[in-house]
């Protein structure tokens, strides 16, 4: 209501005070015909005007929507990577058969630029990884993954992630690796099928979730100075990783 009222006050203002520079314009000309000359080129250009001011609005209104939408997908991305993603990085790494050049290639740096992360992300989508999963401990695996399960259902819940396609990608293909060890009830005594399947499935989880936390860091460079560097002392594919500052 109080904004109802505000508004009709703008527009009697904006009225009265239109009406005022005409009655100026009047006597300062002294012809009616002139003023109502100007008056009707001006309302003949309306239409003009307000569809330019719609447009104009309109993409910076959309334009702000992206950026505030943008805002709170990194938002919940982050709480994804803190909770749930950089350990599960951790955890799968140890899988890869051969991880030396993944994890020179990925070791991120606080002097790392947008050309770095466009280098690592283009290697990460041509490398051939190969994740075997006899290399590891799946009991471990799936004890994490099915402790994080209620989580990431809350986190699929999430209505701004209906507009990141990649990282709702990302929470299914971790679904679906999770179902597939909580399935099972012995992992320590699986058949080579079971073993060369969970490997598939491991790999491509992450696949997935190597490029997200790619753009995960790059997010924090950009945004987060301080949460970035941390990230980079923690890093889950550099085995030497460590919080304290050497």
């Amino acid at each position: 209501m109080r904004r109802y009222l505000a508004t009709r006050h703008l527009a009697a203002i904006m009225l009265f005070a239109s009406l005022i520079l005409y009655a100026v314009d009047y006597f300062i000309i002294g012809r009616a015909e002139d003023v109502a000359v100007g008056f009707l080129g001006n309302f003949a250009f309306l239409p003009v005007y307000v569809l330019f001011v719609t447009l104009m609005i309109e993409r910076v209104l959309k334009e702000r929507e992206r950026i505030a939408l943008r805002q709170k997908l990194n938002m919940v991305i982050g709480i994804f990577f803190s909770e749930v993603g950089t350990e599960l990085v951790r955890i799968l790494s140890r899988f890869i058969t051969e991880p030396d050049e993944l994890g020179a290639r990925l070791k991120v740096r606080p002097q790392w630029q947008e050309r770095d992360f466009r280098e690592a992300d283009v290697f990460v989508a041509s490398a051939e990884l190969r994740i075997d999963s006899r290399r590891g401990d799946l009991a471990q695996l799936g004890s994490f993954l099915a402790g994080k399960r209620d989580f990431m259902l809350r986190m699929l819940e999430n209505p701004n992630l209906l507009e990141h396609d990649e990282f709702t990608d990302l929470l299914w293909a971790v679904f679906h690796l999770t179902d597939e060890l909580m399935s099972r009830r012995a992992l320590e005594a699986l058949q080579p099928p079971d073993l060369d399947h969970l490997s598939g499935d491991m790999k491509r989880a992450f696949g997935h979730l190597v490029r997200e936390w790619l753009i995960y860091m790059q997010h924090l460079k950009k945004d987060y100075p301080y949460l970035f560097s941390l990230a980079v002392r923690m890093n889950p594919l550099d085995p030497e990783a460590h919080a304290e500052i050497a």
